[in-house]
């Protein structure tokens, strides 16, 4: 098992290896995460981190996720899971905190984050239908039990993890996870890694802030990048996605200035140069109506 989660992550042309999803890697020793699986509605990579005496998860998940991930954590430690860190609101983030609560884990996230959990969140729970395939009815929104400002660290001595607020930026609350040590970093939606492209519509993100926090980041000492969606990535990865919604935003606005509609955007925005992140049109239309509503005309 250990030889399979050892197994290079990266070709040497820095490509990621193209793994299915559910796959469970080992970063370093005590650092694992699991790759989300969109079709089965857990698109979030969660990621755990192994102290000395206690685990801490990274990204709830949802209700259903969450619950499958748990025995793929219990097969590489027996230790506690104590604390459970959402990047942001999201429900793919942090709709299974109730599940891990009840387990005895403690819900950590940033202020703003804990704040849009009690708004946005809880009024797009109760707007999730019941009788969904995916059902919400035995679980409940949880809140954080630990809310931080800037920065929190978990630190035994021998393991340092850092969380960093980041937003406003893909959500008002974004926030980070950075292993200085291992040089790993765990960015939410920050970034994404796959051909689903990236979430630019939350009403309060804020666009060219989101650019700046990615063009920070890429500056940390980093050597794996696991993205809120999709395979481990690199610090160009941080670059490629930061210049994507630079390019997404800078052509909106100059169309908008000219007088043109979102509509008219959407079909004349040219994004291909972007690879992955500009695959899904359905996405990149979103994209393009949301920096449309917030740029300068």
């Amino acid at each position: 098992m250990v030889g399979l989660f050892g197994a290079l992550l990266f070709v040497a042309s820095g490509q990621q290896v193209d793994r299915p999803v559910g796959t469970v890697r080992q970063l370093a020793p005590g650092v694992f995460s699991r790759q989300g699986d969109r079709d089965r509605r857990q698109p979030a990579n969660t990621s755990w981190v192994i102290f000395r005496d206690y685990v801490v998860v990274i990204d709830a998940n949802t209700p259903w996720g969450i619950r499958e991930i748990l025995p793929e954590i219990r097969k590489t430690t027996g230790k506690p899971i104590r604390y459970v860190f959402d990047t942001h609101y999201h429900w793919d983030h942090s709709w299974g905190n109730s599940v891990l609560v009840d387990a005895g884990v403690t819900v950590v996230c940033s202020k703003d984050c804990a704040e849009e959990l009690l708004t946005k969140g809880k009024t797009e729970w109760a707007r999730t239908p019941a009788s969904s395939e995916y059902s919400l009815e035995s679980y409940r929104m949880e809140q954080p039990g630990i809310a931080f400002g800037e920065f929190l660290a978990f630190d035994d001595g021998e393991r340092r993890l850092e969380l960093r607020r980041m937003g406003p930026a893909h959500t008002v609350g974004d926030a980070v996870a950075f292993l200085p040590r291992e040089g790993i970093l765990f960015t939410g939606d920050l970034c994404v890694n796959w051909r689903s492209g990236n979430n630019m519509g939350d009403r309060d993100a804020d666009h060219p802030n989101w650019v700046r926090a990615l063009n920070e980041l890429a500056g940390w000492n980093v050597r794996t990048v696991i993205p809120g969606h999709g395979g481990p990535g690199t610090v160009k990865t941080l670059l490629a996605q930061g210049a994507f919604i630079d390019d997404v935003w800078k052509q909106v606005s100059a169309g908008k200035r000219m007088g043109k509609s979102a509509e008219q955007l959407i079909r004349e925005v040219g994004l291909v140069r972007h690879g992955d992140f500009a695959v899904d049109a359905q996405q990149n239309a979103a994209a393009i109506r949301a920096i449309f509503a917030k740029a300068p005309g």
